[in-house]
């Protein structure tokens, strides 16, 4: 499979071939000199694997809280996914449990961490499975809704501790294993070193040979803590048309240019909510899942998103065929999440007028 790369921008006729109306680029950059969609870095999408939508845009940006300066984005312009990265690390355990690297979600998660032994005489900590940690349900203390620049926010004393796996294990408990749902960086980071431990090999490396250089990409970078352990929570950098790509291939379930990557049976359970949200979300296997209208459509159809802090997402409606890429530099706003969620459901569903 091949995805057409970014051009000068799709044109009008392009974008109606596709099912959606001709003006939508307009009607996406009268939405940016309106001020209503602010601090859009990168929106790129795709239907049947065509590019619709294309936007580049200028503005400060960070890597990973570092901050770069004023950049002119383009097509192979690394960015931070933030959390979207916990979305691919679901993907990689997907691999990982299909090559027979690591276990299954249903497995013990203190069983994992042997050094542990004051830990799993817990017998509270014994329900816990790797499941429990794909769908955040650990049920354990976790509170990253400070600002990521506070030190009491829990991703933040994670990566400060002395032994991070130690940190994330002995919170308290807090409710019933797969009970309740609770933002857990922590969660995800117990996932990349199961995969990490199951493989030999470093996060990034097992993301270079499993997923990324098959799919053709060979530029990204993993951001790493201080004692060198890459984020499994909010780590990746990626190209716009190299996120796109990953969508693609899970709206192909798992399949790319003829060659079985991950098992569609690993793609239905992430997309198969396993608890809820706060915001009334469904959340599967580090995936969010919700629905939402399109005028193709005499109902709403449902969605798959990950999410990033400062406005990154990736969005797929397998009904509709469509994934799309949005990069924002909203980071540690409160309403960071504004910009992405209208663009996709005001400038793209709302123009998808024929499926």
């Amino acid at each position: 499979m091949t995805i057409a790369e970014p051009s000068s921008f799709p044109s009008a006729a392009a974008a109606e071939a596709l099912g959606f109306d001709p003006a939508i680029r307009h009607k996406l950059l009268a939405g940016i000199e309106s001020g209503l969609l602010r601090d859009l870095h990168i929106v790129l999408a795709a239907r049947s694997e065509k590019i619709f939508l294309e936007h580049y845009a200028q503005g400060d940006d960070q890597e990973w809280g570092r901050p770069l300066g004023h950049v002119a984005f383009d097509a192979g312009t690394l960015h931070d996914l933030r959390s979207v990265t916990k979305s691919i690390v679901s993907l990689l355990y997907g691999i990982a449990v299909d090559k027979g690297l690591v276990p299954p979600p249903e497995a013990p998660l203190i069983a994992q961490f042997p050094e542990y032994p004051d830990l799993a005489a817990d017998e509270a900590r014994a329900k816990i499975t790797i499941g429990h940690a794909l769908t955040m349900t650990l049920g354990m203390e976790w509170d990253e809704n400070r600002p990521y620049s506070d030190p009491q926010n829990s991703e933040i004393a994670m990566e400060n501790a002395p032994d991070r796996y130690r940190f994330i294990l002995e919170r308290p408990m807090v409710a019933e294993p797969g009970s309740r749902w609770i933002y857990s960086g922590g969660s995800v980071a117990l996932v990349g070193t199961i995969i990490e431990r199951g493989s030999g090999k470093s996060l990034p490396e097992f993301a270079r040979e499993a997923l990324l250089a098959p799919l053709g990409i060979d530029r990204f970078h993993w951001s790493a803590g201080a004692d060198g352990v890459a984020s499994a929570a909010s780590g990746l950098r990626l190209t716009a048309p190299d996120l796109l790509k990953i969508g693609q291939l899970l709206l192909r379930k798992g399949m790319w240019n003829g060659r079985r990557i991950v098992s569609e049976g690993w793609i239905e359970a992430s997309f198969t909510a396993a608890t809820s949200t706060p915001d009334g979300l469904g959340y599967g296997r580090l995936w969010f899942i919700g629905d939402a209208p399109a005028p193709a459509f005499g109902a709403p159809k449902p969605w798959h998103g990950g999410f990033g802090n400062g406005g990154q997402r990736l969005w797929l409606m397998p009904e509709a065929d469509i994934v799309a890429v949005i990069y924002s530099g909203k980071y540690n706003a409160w309403d960071h999440w504004v910009p992405p969620t209208r663009v996709w459901r005001e400038i793209i569903l709302a123009n998808f007028l024929r499926a």
